[in-house]
C-alpha cells in the first residue's frame, strides 16, 4: 500500500509532467533529426543556456515570494561588463579572482534592489524595471560608451568554458552545483521553508516570527549573486563583454521559471520543475533549426510551445489534483 501510494505520488506531480513532456519533445524531435539526442547535442545545449538555467533558479526564489525581476540581465551585463574591462586591460588575471568579483557585483546590485522593495514598499515590477535601465546605463559607462572586450582581451578566462572534468565543460559542473545547492537549500533548510512561508502567505510568516522584510531582501541578492555568476559565464562562454549582452533574456527566465510550475503569485514551485522548465526552454531553441524551420518562424513558433507546455502542464496538474483529491476522499 505504501508503494503504490508513493507511485501515485509521484505520476501525478507536475515534475514527473514535466519530465514526460521532455521526454516527448526528445523522441519528437529525434525522430526527425537523429543528430538532436546525442552527448554533444545535449552538452552543448546545456552549455549554451547555462545563463538562463543558473538565473532561474534566482528568479525561482523571486517568484516564491510573490515577486519578480526584470533587471537580471542588465545586472548580469554589468557584471560582465565590469569583469571583461578589468580583464582587458590587465587588472586581474586569476579565473578564481574573475569570478569573485561578477559575483560581488551581482550580490551588490541585488541587495540595493532588495532594500528598496522590502524596506521602502516599491513593488517589484517597479523597481526592478527601474533598476533595468540603471544597471544597462551603468554597464555602458564601464564599457565606456560602448568598448567590447574581444575573445584575445580575456587570456585564460575564456577557457574555463572549454576545459572539461570529468568529460563534461566545467560550466555543466557549475550547472549542477547549482541546482544541487539549491535542491538541498529549498527541502532541507529553515531558511527555505521561511521563502516558501512568506510566499504562502506574508501575514502569517510574519505573526509566526518570520521577518518578511529580511527574506523578500534575501531572495533579491540571491537572483542578484546568480546574475553576477551568470554575467562571468556569459563572457567565458561567448568569449567577449558587450554592454547589450542577453537584453530581453530575463523573459527566457520568467518563461522557464513558470513552465516549471513556479506561481506568479507565490508560495508554490521546486527546484526541479525549474530545472525542467529551464531544459524545455533551452530545448526549444536548440530543436526548432534541426527541423528546419526558416528563422523568421522560430520565434512565432517558440512563443505557441511553450503556451502549449504551460497549457498541458496546467490542464495536466489538474488532472492528478482533482485524481489525488478523489483518493482522499475514498
Amino acid at each position: 500500500m505504501k508503494n503504490n501510494s508513493s507511485l501515485k505520488k509521484i505520476t501525478g506531480s507536475r515534475e514527473f509532467l514535466l519530465a514526460i513532456i521532455v521526454l516527448l519533445l526528445f523522441i519528437v524531435v529525434s525522430i526527425r533529426n537523429p543528430a538532436f539526442f546525442t552527448f554533444e547535442s545535449v552538452t552543448g545545449m546545456l552549455k549554451n543556456n547555462a545563463v538562463a538555467m543558473v538565473m532561474a533558479l534566482g528568479m525561482l526564489c523571486v517568484m516564491l515570494v510573490g515577486g519578480i525581476d526584470i533587471s537580471i540581465t542588465s545586472t548580469l551585463a554589468l557584471a560582465g561588463m565590469s569583469i571583461g574591462m578589468l580583464l582587458k586591460y590587465n587588472h586581474i588575471s586569476s579565473t578564481l579572482l574573475t569570478f569573485i568579483i561578477a559575483m560581488a557585483i551581482g550580490l551588490a546590485c541585488g541587495a540595493v534592489i532588495g532594500v528598496i522593495i522590502a524596506y521602502a514598499d516599491v513593488p517589484p515590477i517597479i523597481a526592478t524595471m527601474g533598476f533595468m535601465y540603471i544597471y544597462r546605463a551603468m554597464g555602458y559607462l564601464v564599457s565606456h560608451g560602448g568598448e567590447w572586450a574581444s575573445a584575445a582581451a580575456l587570456g585564460k578566462f575564456k577557457d574555463f568554458a572549454t576545459t572539461k572534468f570529468l568529460g563534461l565543460s566545467l560550466v555543466i559542473w557549475i550547472i549542477i552545483i547549482c541546482y544541487a545547492i539549491f535542491f538541498y537549500f529549498m527541502k532541507w533548510t529553515r531558511l527555505g521553508r521561511k521563502i516558501y512561508a512568506v510566499g504562502s502567505n506574508a501575514e502569517a510568516a510574519q505573526v509566526s516570527g518570520i521577518d518578511v522584510r529580511k527574506i523578500k531582501m534575501l531572495v533579491h541578492t540571491i537572483m542578484g549573486f546568480l546574475a553576477g555568476l551568470a554575467g562571468a559565464l556569459q563572457v567565458s562562454v561567448y568569449a567577449s563583454a558587450q554592454p547589450d549582452m542577453q537584453q530581453g533574456g530575463e523573459m527566457d527566465v520568467i518563461a522557464a521559471c513558470v513552465i516549471g510550475g513556479v506561481s506568479m503569485s507565490g508560495g508554490r514551485g521546486t527546484v526541479l520543475g525549474t530545472l525542467l522548465g529551464a531544459f524545455i526552454m533551452a530545448m526549444i531553441p536548440k530543436a526548432l533549426p534541426l527541423l528546419r524551420i526558416p528563422a523568421l518562424w522560430q520565434n512565432m513558433i517558440k512563443g505557441v510551445l511553450i503556451l502549449i507546455v504551460v497549457v498541458v502542464n496546467v490542464v495536466l496538474q489538474r488532472i492528478a489534483d482533482r485524481n489525488a483529491l478523489r483518493g482522499r476522499e475514498m
